[in-house]
């Protein structure tokens, strides 16, 4: 037991600033594939609703209190926006340059961050990022004005409502917060490597179960993989499958299977319900005395680690 102090040196906490934004628009998938930086966005204000309560009663008492569902709504304020933003705001280019409003609107995620500060390293404390999924905006005010003595920019706002995802455990949820100086900062830097993209891969936005997957994870190791068949094999059957174990939950790949001549074998993949196990079913028997090759690339885990590219080869009876 400890008593309460108040106002300690290092624990004068607040929270300020908006940076960093990412737009992640929709694909038709469900996913969001393809993020790109907001500039000049000033501001975010978060405005939940719901959750209100309404009072039941019986037997001349209050009964119970049901509450109604909880939404996430916000409102996102900027000097300008990202091109891809236009069909989120009900625009489309029929021509470069040449845009017609009042279409159908785009869902869109978003990433930011906001600093947290204390009294003693100021706003270098830490971090909060901000996550936000399933957002729908409403067309927004444009206010233009003449030029004079005292010119502004223009500013731009749109209300934002959203629709829930799913979260293995949990109600669906629009919005995911992470404290930088609460998640162990491995697992952190891995997530934001893929929200940021890389020279090798496309920012993207990962939904809430692959942040739960990161975050609750060993922390990572280098992606490595064993392979049945393995290297430089012969008398492998026919109607053999191939068998690809990686040490990490693989997020993407790009392998393939071919002859030694180049003929492409068309294969169904599948991963097992851990994301580990890759098993290539090829749609026919192969052809037997025939040697093959796996070609394993492009393949990148949840924390964004990238398999350097390898060959297996294996000989058909």
């Amino acid at each position: 037991m400890s008593k309460i102090v108040w106002d300690e040196t290092g624990k004068r906490i607040y929270e300020t600033g908006i940076k960093m934004g990412v737009l992640y628009p929709s694909q038709s998938s469900g996913l969001y594939n393809k993020g790109v930086a907001w500039n000049g966005l000033t501001a975010v204000t978060e405005n939940p609703s719901g959750a209100e309560s309404s009072p039941q009663y019986a037997d001349d008492i209050k009964y119970l209190n049901l509450v109604s569902a909880e939404e996430f709504g916000a409102t996102i304020e900027a000097f300008t926006y990202p091109d891809e933003f236009a069909v989120c705001d009900g625009s489309v280019e029929l021509d470069k340059g040449l845009m017609i409003g009042q279409q159908k609107r785009k869902t869109f995620g978003l990433s930011y961050r906001t600093a947290i500060g204390n009294d003693v390293d100021g706003v270098d404390y830490g971090y909060k990022l901000h996550l936000i999924y399933g957002a729908l905006a409403a067309p927004s005010e444009k206010g233009y004005s003449t030029m004079n003595d005292s010119p502004e920019a223009i500013t731009f706002s749109w209300e934002v409502t959203t629709t829930p995802v799913s979260i293995k455990g949990f109600k669906p949820t629009a919005s995911i917060t992470i404290d930088s100086n609460k998640v162990d900062p491995d697992k952190l830097n891995a997530l934001e490597l893929i929200l940021y993209g890389s020279e090798n891969t496309e920012a993207r936005l990962l939904l809430p179960d692959e942040v739960l997957d990161i975050f609750k994870s060993e922390a990572p190791v280098g992606l490595s993989v064993s392979v049945d068949p393995e290297d430089k094999i012969t008398e492998v059957i026919v109607s053999k499958n191939i068998v690809l174990t990686f040490n990490n939950k693989v997020d993407r790949d790009n392998i393939i299977l071919m002859s030694s001549t180049g003929t492409l074998v068309p294969t169904v993949k599948e991963f097992d319900t851990t994301g580990k196990i890759l098993t290539i079913n090829p749609k026919d028997d192969l052809l037997p005395a025939t040697t093959y090759l796996i070609n394993i690339i492009g393949v990148t885990d949840i924390y964004n680690q990238t398999l350097e590219p390898k060959i297996v080869s294996f000989t058909t009876a």
